[in-house]
């Protein structure tokens, strides 16, 4: 189920990438296929590494999650190197190696992060609620990458990294007292940063009052609301949307969801959200029958990023929270963030290939006909 659901959302996100981009494309770069071509190779990567994750033991990742930790730090660390950072739209998010495409490793980092903190809170089950063996240290590992996102700057990727690390947190047995604590830390953060960024109090005033402002400030999110609005129920048809002729900024990127509702209608963006859902679901089943306490954690951790990136990219499109330029996973273009959360699924179906459920029903399975055939003959 899980397979067949971010199959479904892969294809969907190509169709939608190339119909967002292929204007863009064109006007840029010379061909209609630009975009489309490396989110297909994108998608390739993320396939292999789906693969071979679903079919190595997810228990091998504990005894590497230290080295996994210290190649995103050097990674968070490299972006903000002159020589390597590449510089997008005021932020400085991606490396450049010579002839390879640009990479960003904050999507790798909250893969790595995932599986550090689970590797981490699995072996401190008994500690867990003392402030120091167990909050201060927590606190300074998230909060040490964070940092570093922040210098890039990338605020909707710190809000993922920090929600999905606060669940595992509390579901691992934190105290309440120290839930709160971290909720009232992030949310003081998360003022100070809004209010000491330009672009970020934008957003907010963007998002309270977008008709007070609609050439300036709230162009961005009134585009969306037109796009939504223009599909109605059915859509205008796949490949007819008008808003994605350079009205809707970054359409192929953050904003794929608005161009879906206005192709596919309120019916396809309706079929989004509801294969996000059952996605979400079947990982919280997986989490429930986890053999163990360390796949138990992988698997909210995983499921837990995509759901809360979604809900962050679904909300700020339909105007139900401020923007934060976050792309929805598998449908929005971004090569990175792509292999990285196909990745992230592939963890997720080894746990389930060793779940309780699962290896039942493997033991259960018929014996093939050779088998059958060996042991009728034997017994004769």
């Amino acid at each position: 189920m899980i397979l067949t659901l971010v199959t479904m959302l892969v294809i969907i996100g190509l169709i939608a990438v190339y119909s967002a981009s292929f204007a863009l494309g064109q006007l840029e770069y010379g061909s209609p296929y630009y975009f489309v071509a490396r989110q297909t190779m994108w998608a390739v990567v993320g396939t292999g590494l789906l693969v071979f994750l679903m079919r190595t033991d997810y228990h091998w990742l504990r005894s590497v999650s230290p080295l996994l930790m210290l190649a995103a730090l050097a990674g968070l660390a490299a972006v903000l190197a002159p020589d390597l950072g590449v510089n997008r739209n005021g932020a400085t998010r991606w490396i450049s190696l010579g002839p390879l495409p640009p990479f960003q490793p904050s999507e790798f980092a909250k893969l790595a992060l995932v599986i550090y903190v689970s590797a981490w809170l699995s072996s401190k089950s008994r500690n867990l609620r003392s402030f120091a063996a167990g909050l201060a240290p927590f606190v300074t590992m998230v909060g040490l990458v964070a940092g570093l996102i922040m210098l890039e700057p990338d605020m909707g990727t710190t809000i993922v990294i920090v929600l999905t690390t606060i669940t595992l947190f509390f579901v691992a047995g934190g105290a309440l007292s120290h839930l709160l604590a971290l909720m009232s830390i992030g949310g003081v953060t998360a003022v100070f940063l809004v209010v000491t960024g330009g672009y970020r109090m934008d957003r907010i005033f963007a998002f309270v009052s977008p008709e007070a402002d609609p050439a300036g400030r709230g162009f961005h999110i009134l585009q969306l609301l037109i796009a939504l609005g223009s599909g109605g129920v059915t859509g205008l048809g796949v490949g007819a949307s008008r808003q994605k002729f350079f009205y809707v900024p970054g359409a192929h990127t953050d904003g794929v969801f608005a161009i879906i509702g206005e192709e596919m209608g309120f019916i396809g963006a309706m079929a989004v959200i509801l294969l996000f859902a059952l996605l979400v679901y079947r990982g919280i089943r997986v989490m429930l029958n986890a053999p163990d306490n360390f796949g138990s954690l992988l698997a909210l951790g995983v499921t837990s990023w995509i759901a809360y990136q979604a809900i962050i990219n679904i909300g700020g499109i339909t105007r139900s929270m401020p923007l934060t330029g976050i792309p929805l996973p598998f449908l929005s273009y971004g090569g990175s963030a792509l292999a990285a959360t196909m990745a992230g699924i592939g963890i997720l179906l080894s746990v389930s290939r060793y779940s309780k459920g699962y290896v039942a029903a493997r033991e259960l399975r018929p014996a093939p006909r050779r088998a059958k055939r060996r042991l009728k003959e034997e017994s004769a």
